[in-house]
């Protein structure tokens, strides 16, 4: 009995839209998605192009978790002697609150500790609470400070905080 409720209950996640997001490597047939998402995320948005040229990279290593046919959240990093940088992380709005991002993060950073990284660097604007928590759940810490990296809209120039995890 107990498989057929678990049954019932996975065509009414799919069915409703609620089924899992599935993670996989993103490819250069994704770059489209990934710049629209992108540019919904933050202020300057990467092009396809710029996107496409990232994933043609061989030191760039990208996944992507797929709601269905749509792009729910992607992870982009460079690796460089032994470390990485994350250059962006990006979770579709309607997809965000559920843990997606948590979930993303981790799976990149144990596929980046399989390709012999040691350290991850990041990024991220310093009063920007869901990425601090989500970084800081992940094991960050900051190691520096950029005063007045990013620019608002407002004009006003805001800090980049440095942070940094050993896998």
């Amino acid at each position: 009995m107990s498989g057929f409720i678990a049954t019932i209950g996975e065509f009414f996640r799919r069915l409703l839209g609620r089924a899992e997001p599935t993670l996989s490597e993103a490819r250069p047939r994704d770059a489209a998605t990934i710049a629209a998402l992108h540019a919904a995320c933050f202020r300057r948005g990467w092009s396809e192009d710029e996107v496409e040229r990232l994933l043609l990279d061989p030191r760039v290593v990208a996944h992507r978790a797929m709601a269905g046919r749509a792009l729910a959240g992607f992870v982009l990093s460079r690796m460089a002697a032994g470390e990485a940088e994350i250059l962006s992380v990006a979770i579709a709005a309607h997809h965000r609150g559920r843990g997606l991002a948590n979930k993303l993060l981790m799976w990149h950073l144990r596929r980046l500790a399989g390709m012999a990284i040691s350290t991850v660097f990041l990024e991220v604007e310093d009063g920007n609470r869901p990425a601090l928590r989500l970084y800081d759940r992940a094991g960050f810490h900051q190691v520096g400070r950029r005063p007045g990296y990013y620019k608002q809209e407002s004009g006003a120039a805001v800090a980049a905080l440095v942070l940094r995890r050993d896998l």
